[in-house]
């Protein structure tokens, strides 16, 4: 990684910045002289922006949850059918996992080895949790296959769509709505009731 000079930060900039670095060392494995490095500030400065690594650790994974939850209160998540839902819900999360990639990423690599990635599991766990009750409503309303279990729906949705920070780079030919509409169809096709 270049070392970028500024003149100054701002928590954002430094926020980006530490995200990247996060992302290529592991939170575990960076110091504050490796983000001070990347910022190529002081470590002085950076405690001027914030209190320490684990802050923001905090403000990065918050960043990614509030995209996320943002998504379970749009109009789309809380009216129609719940299988319309599940498809609206699922390709949001995509396309926020686009916008938000390294923030994201950052996400789904916490361990829970602090507090605020304790934190951030859980509530992880939570948005599972909220999306495996529409997936639900949707099995009850006759919308998708009875007989596959909730739980591994959810897994096996979600899964797909957090594995796309492993592989996923921005590319000039591939659009978040196609990726989103491929995701979407590949997972929710197998999952819905044949009508006819």
């Amino acid at each position: 990684m270049t070392t970028a000079k500024r003149d100054t930060y701002t928590p954002e900039t430094l926020l980006s910045v530490a995200v990247q670095v996060f992302n290529e060392r592991g939170y575990d494995g960076t110091s504050m002289e490796h983000l001070s490095k990347a910022a190529g500030i002081s470590k002085s400065s950076i405690y001027h922006h914030v209190a320490g690594k684990e802050e923001l650790l905090q403000r990065a994974v918050s960043r990614a949850l509030d995209g996320l939850f943002a998504v379970l209160e749009e109009t789309g998540a809380v009216r129609g059918r719940a299988v319309e839902r599940v498809e609206y819900v699922t390709r949001r999360t995509v396309e926020v996992l686009v916008a938000e990639l390294p923030y994201v990423t950052l996400l789904l690599r916490v361990r829970g080895n602090t507090r605020t990635e304790r934190w951030a599991l859980e509530r992880r766990r939570e948005f599972d949790h909220q999306v495996a009750e529409l997936l639900k409503a949707a099995a009850a309303d006759g919308d998708l296959r009875a007989d596959v279990d909730i739980r591994l729906a959810t897994r096996l949705l979600f899964g797909m769509v957090n594995s796309l920070v492993e592989w996923y780079r921005p590319h000039p030919g591939t659009t978040a709505d196609q990726l989103a509409d491929a995701v979407v169809h590949m997972a929710l096709d197998g999952l819905r009731t044949v009508r006819g």
